[in-house]
């Protein structure tokens, strides 16, 4: 990765004035918004229930912990975790960290993943679904082909590379859960998803401040990261924010009023199956697909 660099569109004016209007929508209007857009719409144009919004949660954490876990302990989670019916996980390795402190909290992040999946497995009881097939080989070749990275990219293979990998998805989760919140109707799960929007959010204040000091090619990188997302999500009216703007760092992506964006489940789909494309359910980091019915981009 040495010597890579990108150029980085550094205006938030990509933030449109309809786009911040969707966090501040009073909920009988986000209800017939959903209704006429499609954003909030199960299968066969039935509403979103809690339990599938818990359930495309739960994908997410898989791949998460699977992604952490195998960085600090080159295996992934265990068998009464996955499910009965868990799909194969290709790809990881342990991690060479070189500072101690970076293998520290990329192991509290993986006990706190592993420690999601319990959680939606548990409260989702005999409805939970288990883990489907995740392909790391494959989406983080496929990622690094639509960020520029270097061919030979390895989320695997030290510090950076490890913080730069779970940057793809950890800043998806924490604008996941932001716009899952306005679809929950159960007290008890807006608590919960609240609660974890905001461990999301400590994980990736981690990783992008200590990428932050790592230097120039990992904001090179990180930027690069964060402008494949912003081409591939279906949103161009939302501005993917890197870790270093202006010339400065960028340690919170935000609106103007200091508020995370909001992804629909759709374009969660889209940055990890890697595609812009409409009606796809599978792909980049999840061969067959997502499980539950929310799948489809």
């Amino acid at each position: 990765m040495d010597g890579f660099r990108i150029s980085r569109r550094q205006s938030l004016a990509g933030l449109s004035v309809a786009g911040l209007s969707g966090l501040l929508l009073p909920s009988a209007y986000a209800q017939k918004k959903r209704e006429t857009t499609g954003v909030g719409i199960g299968p066969k144009g039935s509403a979103i229930e809690d339990e599938d919004i818990f359930t495309f949660a739960l994908n997410l954490e898989y791949m998460e912990a699977e992604f952490y876990l195998r960085a600090t302990t080159g295996k992934g989670i265990s068998d009464a975790d996955a499910g009965t019916d868990a799909g194969r996980v290709v790809g990881g390795h342990e991690a060479q960290f070189k500072e101690k402190a970076i293998r520290e909290f990329v192991e509290e992040i993986a006990g706190n993943e592993l420690a999601h999946v319990r959680f939606y497995r548990k409260t989702l009881g005999r409805s939970a679904i288990s883990r489907p097939a995740i392909d790391f080989d494959a989406g983080f070749k496929a990622a690094a082909q639509a960020a520029g990275l270097p061919a030979d990219f390895d989320p695997f293979a030290d510090d950076m590379s490890v913080l730069l990998g779970g940057m793809l998805f950890e800043d998806v989760g924490v604008t996941a859960y932001a716009g899952a919140a306005p679809l929950l109707k159960k007290k008890e799960f807006v608590e919960a998803a609240a609660g974890i929007l905001a461990v999301e959010a400590y994980h990736m204040g981690m990783a992008r401040s200590q990428l932050y000091t790592m230097g120039e090619k990992a904001w090179d990188a990180a930027n690069a990261i964060s402008d494949a997302r912003d081409k591939i999500d279906g949103t161009p009216e939302k501005e993917d924010e890197g870790i270093r703007i202006d010339g400065k760092a960028n340690f919170v992506p935000s609106t103007p009023d200091a508020i995370v964006f909001r992804r629909t489940p759709q374009e969660v789909l889209h940055i990890v199956y890697l595609t812009d494309q409409t009606g796809v359910n599978k792909g980049g980091f999840y061969p067959n697909g997502m499980n539950g019915a929310l799948r489809t981009t």
